[in-house]
């Protein structure tokens, strides 16, 4: 067993609910209970509770055959500090009354949401993105903008934060998503354990920055890997353009057309945010001070280091400290 203790946890993450309704789509559920439901006997701090909650009745069938009974009813959201809505089993269908009386419920008592792909139609009939950014599976966005034109709709991320309110885009990126908010919670070291017991990178480009480490693509390719790599190992060091090609063996040209089409961003772009990964590292896990770690990170001027972990973090590196420390929580 593996146990955490390089910091204390001093908050109670709270209940997470998940909704279950008939024709529930199985994969986004299962990405709720997997991240939230779990044991965690790796952590020595207390782990989110979980509860399967009816939007209908009990027992319902899931997609492909499989039958889900719920913990709880709705009455079960008055307790929730976090809760999951799966993808809504048909985008133009309106959810029941019942559901949205008691989102509305749960949204005043200052619960939080995650919807997974076309869950966001359920808190959009709720009225909780009225007014802010949300995001669907690119198929569903025509249907969102016309139907919700209040709701301003991001089209190229897998995810956006709002503070009490998280959409992500397809249904694998529910797991983006839910690393994104065990990240708000814990810390990037925290959600990074969580992510290798998934064997997935915890840092693809999730679109909102605040508290979200770096990007990774899923299958770039073996040169462009290779220089990744080594890249990650010299963090501290100027490394150029000229250098990540030489790993790769290719041209600069070459490398750089490669690179934007694997990561999805350009070499220095990618450097920055790996870059400030490490940094948020060392801010949660180590006592060194900030001109030490802007230069563990190749940032020579602590303004310009200041900066670039404002910008991509979306917070200054003292106030990161201070929220993913002991005493910070």
């Amino acid at each position: 067993m593996m146990t955490i203790q390089e910091k204390p946890i001093a908050m109670d993450p709270g209940l997470v609910v998940v909704l279950t309704y008939d024709g529930l789509c199985t994969f986004e559920f299962g990405i709720a209970v997997e991240v939230f439901g779990l044991a965690r006997p790796e952590f020595d701090f207390p782990w989110y509770e979980f509860q399967v909650v009816a939007c209908e009745s009990a027992k319902v069938r899931a997609m492909g055959g499989i039958t889900v009974e719920a913990d709880a009813g709705l009455e079960a959201l008055e307790h929730a500090r976090t809760i999951m809505i799966p993808g809504w089993r048909d985008k133009s269908e309106q959810p029941p009354a019942e559901l949205l009386e008691a989102i509305n419920k749960a949204a005043a008592n200052g619960a939080r949401f995650l919807s997974i792909c076309s869950g966001v139609f359920v808190l959009a009939a709720a009225g909780l993105w009225s007014g802010k950014r949300a995001t669907t599976p690119w198929s569903h966005i025509p249907y969102l903008k016309e139907q919700y034109p209040d709701i301003h709709v991001e089209e190229d991320v897998l995810y956006v934060d709002e503070g009490r309110v998280i959409s992500s885009a397809g249904s694998a990126a529910g797991i983006d998503a839910s690393l994104h908010l065990i990240r708000r919670d814990f810390g990037a070291r925290i959600a990074n354990v969580v992510a290798r017991r998934l064997v997935m990178s915890p840092h693809r480009d999730g679109g909102q920055a605040q508290y979200v480490a770096a990007p990774i693509s899923e299958h770039p390719g073996r040169n462009i890997s290779a220089g990744m790599d080594w890249a990650r190992a010299r963090l501290g060091d100027p490394i150029g353009l000229p250098a990540l090609a030489a790993q790769g063996n290719m041209s600069e040209r070459t490398f750089l057309r490669r690179f934007n089409e694997a990561v999805g961003m350009t070499p220095v772009a990618w450097l920055q945010r790996e870059r400030m990964y490490r940094a948020q590292e060392l801010l949660e896990m180590t006592d060194r001070s900030l001109i030490d770690i802007a230069e563990q990170c190749s940032y020579r001027s602590l303004e310009t280091f200041r900066a670039a972990f404002k910008r991509v973090v979306g917070t200054s590196p003292a106030a990161y400290r201070s929220r993913f420390t002991c005493g910070g929580q």
